[in-house]
């Protein structure tokens, strides 16, 4: 839990270092972002009026938006693909979850269906895949 009231405009982001944030993406607010997690271009990730936690290897795509309210913080678990376009707002995702691009979660569990082995698998490779694109990206290499 935050130590400071909502809604607080300032920010108090704890990044980890091997996180990758797209110099194009908006975060800002109470957000934590574990490691060899990246952020893409033209995602929102807004804290001012909840805390917005991230696991590690997570990947918010493209235009994705988060956002947290005082009764509904935003919890992401470890190796969760936060799709292109998707909104998630005050809702806890599980570890290895997809939530799918276009799609709006909201709640306390976030409901996702149930992924059968072959697509928990396409999961790890796609965590994993991002982990190495965003190695490149801190890199500098192009």
């Amino acid at each position: 839990m935050a130590e400071h009231p909502f809604p607080d405009i300032g920010d108090h982001l704890a990044i980890h270092p091997t996180a990758y944030i797209s110099p194009h993406a908006y975060v800002h607010g109470t957000v934590t972002i574990g490691a060899d997690s990246s952020v893409w271009p033209m995602a929102v990730i807004r804290g001012d009026k909840g805390a917005i936690v991230i696991g590690a290897r997570c990947n918010v795509q493209d235009g994705a938006i988060l956002h947290a309210d005082p009764d509904a913080y935003l919890t992401i678990g470890d190796n969760v693909t936060i799709g292109h376009g998707a909104i998630v707002h005050g809702a806890l995702i599980t570890e290895g979850m997809v939530v799918p691009s276009r799609s709006l979660v909201v709640g306390i569990p976030g409901t996702i269906k149930p992924l059968r082995e072959d697509q928990l698998a396409r999961i790890r490779r796609n965590a994993q895949s991002y982990v190495d694109l965003k190695d490149v990206y801190l890199s500098g290499q192009r």
